[in-house]
């Protein structure tokens, strides 16, 4: 909206025309999304409050968590309408990318939503059923990746990339190409999830995971450095760099009150919502690859739970003390703050490597 009106006012001012910059565009969208989640941060907790929307806390967890119990939850609507309104405001509004990542964060924070509604009225920790949760995160996956086919202009914005090489390329067809849409943004937005069991742990690698997102958003859709460095150009994927910018500002507003000891926990609201958000945008950029080693942190956390039902339906036995992986460092001895610091720098590390196959191929 800003955009349009920057432009209209760029015929009689010039100086209005910078704002044209998606650098500049992007860096106003986090610092947008910041403001509003510290401003309204504190009116949303006080509401949750009144609501008595406290988290329920699993029975068969660490101990150390029963404290936690009643601690408002749902905190997700805060970093989702952050960013809603930062990307109205700041982003393009003629792009489909931009319109597409809205539509799929809101429909899965909308799942989300019920699921937390469910838990804080039933009081059941385990809110809706499994099914009901997969089906409606399949449906938008598949609805996304059948738009984004649909609309292609270019074969390479459904080719799949192999990083650290410049020529491995396979076109994978319409409904490859769909299958592997789905698989990321179910895959993303069920890790996310998954990975927010502390206070804090979700946050800032979903922050990092952003950034660097928006680095190989703008290098695909900018026709000179894609082709300079070796990466496909996507038209139109360089405005996702201000939805993942108003990520990034959404949620380190949000990690202000959910550090520890957190105010405010993210719920299936703003987890869904922010993994199957990530999802798609490595599908649009072309970047699936790199963002599973980038969002290893949360591959790690899902893969734990799977290994554990699995260990335990075959052989009776646990891998884990328990599962996500977090508490099982928890029942080991660490401390949350140890856990959730430590695995902040593994993500660290690993968005590092996966930005270095920009240049190293």
């Amino acid at each position: 909206m800003l955009l349009w009106l920057a432009d209209l006012l760029a015929h009689h001012i010039r100086a209005f025309s910078v704002f044209n910059y998606v650098t500049l565009r992007a860096v106003l969208a986090s610092l947008t999304s910041l403001g509003i989640s510290l401003f309204m941060g504190p009116i949303l907790i006080r509401k949750l409050t009144e609501l008595k929307a406290g988290q329920a806390v699993r029975s068969d967890g660490p101990q150390t968590h029963l404290v936690k119990a009643g601690t408002p939850t749902m905190g997700g609507t805060l970093i989702l309408l952050s960013i809603t309104l930062t990307v109205l405001l700041w982003a393009d509004l003629r792009n489909k990318y931009v319109w597409l990542l809205l539509a799929v964060m809101l429909s899965t924070g909308a799942v989300g939503f019920y699921d937390d509604w469910r838990k804080v009225v039933y009081r059941d920790p385990k809110g809706i059923s499994a099914r009901a949760k997969m089906f409606w995160q399949s449906v938008i996956a598949i609805g996304a990746g059948v738009i984004l086919a649909g609309t292609a202009s270019l074969p390479a914005t459904t080719e799949f990339i192999v990083p650290f090489f410049k020529n491995v390329i396979y076109p994978f067809g319409v409904i490859g190409f769909c299958v592997l849409t789905y698989l990321v943004i179910v895959g993303a937005s069920n890790a996310v999830n998954l990975t927010d069991g502390l206070d804090g742990l979700a946050a800032l690698p979903t922050v990092l995971v952003a950034a660097a997102l928006a680095i190989f958003a703008y290098i695909a859709g900018h026709a000179v450095f894609s082709k300079y460095l070796g990466m496909p150009f996507i038209p139109g994927a360089h405005e996702v760099a201000v939805f993942c910018a108003a990520i990034c500002g959404a949620c380190l507003g949000f990690l202000w009150f959910n550090a520890y000891p957190a105010q405010v926990f993210m719920g299936d609201v703003g987890a869904l919502a922010l993994g199957a958000a990530l999802g798609l945008v490595a599908v649009i950029v072309r970047q699936e690859v790199v963002f599973f080693i980038m969002g290893g942190l949360f591959v790690m956390e899902a893969l734990s739970v799977m290994i554990q039902v699995a260990s335990f339906k075959l052989t009776g036995k646990r891998v884990f003390r328990m599962a996500p992986l977090h508490h099982h460092y928890e029942l080991k001895g660490w401390k949350e703050t140890q856990v959730v610091v430590r695995f902040w720098i593994i993500t660290m590390m690993l968005v590092l490597i996966g930005l270095s196959t920009i240049k190293l191929r």
